[in-house]
């Protein structure tokens, strides 16, 4: 390809466009320095002290969540986490939309779920925000990265180190780069 006909990146003229981070810049202070303390340097175990801390920064969190030291959330109050979900450690929701995060679904440790790119087709690289959510039962697997818009059916699986850049169908088998079916998660047969 040669570079004379096609655009240059001009990154001086970034625009955001318009982007709404849902909280004052105090708040969002705020947040990140409990996150500093509670989040990456916590404990096992004290769950139910970090779901209060969410639910004080406005996320919507079920019962029984478990969020395994060194989580990182972005901005709580674009989060939702259905009953009984699991987020191993180190996992990332880099939540600039919101992620939605169904009933008895697990992140394991360093997924990222990131809700933000930017338009590298946009000489000015602008910032693109797409929701994302993972569906009841499902799992993303540990090192898995979902992109923005993308939609985990239901009892879904992403495998380790895959990436989903498209939706996955429900009770669907994804893996590799980028994540391919390559089979059906069914209830193991009696012997």
């Amino acid at each position: 390809m040669s570079e004379g006909h096609r655009f240059k990146v001009d990154l001086s003229a970034y625009g955001a466009g318009g982007f709404d981070r849902g909280a004052s810049r105090v708040v969002e202070g705020l947040w990140r320095l409990t996150q500093a303390g509670l989040f990456q340097a916590c404990p096992f175990g004290l769950y139910a002290l970090k779901r209060a801390v969410l639910r004080a920064f406005g996320a919507r969190i079920g019962r029984g969540v478990v969020l395994k030291p060194g989580v990182k959330i972005t901005f709580p109050w674009k989060l939702e986490l259905g009953d009984h979900v699991w987020v191993g450690e180190e996992a990332w929701l880099h939540n600039l939309d919101p992620i939605i995060i169904g009933s008895h679904a697990c992140v394991s440790q360093r997924a990222m779920l990131c809700a933000g790119s930017h338009d590298y087709r946009a000489p000015t690289f602008d910032l693109r925000t797409a929701p994302i959510r993972v569906g009841e039962g499902a799992w993303v697997a540990a090192m898995a990265w979902v992109g923005p818009g993308v939609t985990i059916g239901s009892h879904a699986v992403l495998a380790a180190g895959s990436v989903a850049g498209r939706d996955l169908e429900p009770y669907g088998v994804y893996r590799g780069n980028p994540a391919g079916l390559v089979g059906e998660r069914a209830p193991e047969t009696p012997v």
